[in-house]
């Protein structure tokens, strides 16, 4: 498949590094405004074709599918875009800004045929996908805590009035959006979606710099935490009645989890050897991409649309 690139923001080189481990997969072209950014992506990694506009790229036949990644406020419209071109979609989490937006695509994409994809590492990493097979000899589940606090880079600038996309309230910036969704599509990719959501954000000016987000289900809570005003050890623990799941890393990495049942010696898991954190989501998608599964291609867009719900349900979106 040809790849065409939206953006040229800093999760992009990570993108490209990620790609070029996926043999199936044949970065084309790269779409940025500025003629410098454009021109030292395409000598950096070697991509034949840089465009100036949106429109221009997804006007070429060669391109088969377009990664998005670009402020949280553009997924719905490029996404719209690169989808009535009849290109198949890869895009940033996260997926959009409101869930209406989410369905909205998602119906789209249904109706051309094509593929929409939310770029999300979690939920393709081998340990995730351990701790599903695992997570029934917990028993019943008593609680859920994560917490991905890590003091942004970016934060003493936006103290200083200086503000990135990611702390801007006006591009759907914050915590929740930035760091807390990684959370969320743990939770849910395990438990299915809550009964209630309820979140409790540190606002600084209009934007969210960190917060809590308890998720309610039927037989326990889910307590996901993010920060980007301040740090501490990151965490994924699972906790039954029968035993228990941890993981120290960074829930958008899932590096390794230990698993221990009751009165047993813990278990070490570490099954995603590749350094590239987006590598396994990418090659998921070129696996089902050349099957043609589409059931493969709903669940997930189901899974994000579910996402999408939570996070309306966090900032008290209607409908």
């Amino acid at each position: 498949m040809k790849v065409g690139v939206a953006g040229a923001g800093m999760i992009v080189p990570t993108f490209l590094d990620a790609a070029a481990l996926v043999k199936q997969m044949d970065i084309y072209a790269i779409f940025a405004r500025r003629e410098e950014v454009r021109t030292e992506f395409c000598e950096k990694y070697h991509i034949p074709v840089g465009y100036d506009t949106y429109e221009r790229m997804l006007s070429d036949s060669e391109i088969d599918v377009v990664y998005i990644a670009l402020p949280n406020t553009l997924h719905f419209s490029y996404i719209r875009q690169a989808l009535e071109a009849g290109k198949h979609v890869i895009v940033e989490k996260p997926f959009t800004v409101i869930s209406a937006e989410a369905r909205e695509v998602a119906d789209l994409a249904r109706q051309k045929n094509l593929y929409l994809f939310e770029a999300i590492t979690n939920q393709y990493n081998p340990n995730f996908y351990k701790m599903k097979e695992l997570l029934p000899k917990l028993g019943d589940i008593k609680i859920v805590n994560l917490n991905y606090s890590q003091y942004s880079s970016r934060y003493d600038n936006f103290k200083q009035g200086i503000v990135s996309p990611s702390f801007d309230p006006e591009k759907a910036g914050g915590a929740l959006t930035d760091l807390n969704v990684y959370n969320i599509h743990i939770v849910a990719g395990l438990f299915g979606k809550p009964t209630a959501v309820h979140y409790y954000p540190n606002i600084e000016r209009g934007v969210d710099t960190s917060g809590i987000l308890m998720m309610e289900y039927p037989d326990f809570q889910a307590v996901c935490i993010a920060a980007k005003d301040c740090g501490a050890p990151l965490h994924v623990t699972i906790q039954g009645n029968k035993g228990y799941m941890d993981s120290t890393y960074a829930p958008n990495a899932l590096t390794g989890f230990t698993f221990c049942e009751n009165k047993q010696e813990p278990e070490e898991y570490k099954l995603a050897p590749c350094p590239e954190r987006l590598f396994y989501e990418l090659e998921a998608f070129a696996k089902y991409y050349e099957r043609e599964d589409k059931d493969f291609f709903e669940e997930r867009l189901q899974h994000s649309l579910m996402v999408m719900e939570i996070l309306d349900m966090a900032r008290g979106v209607k409908g």
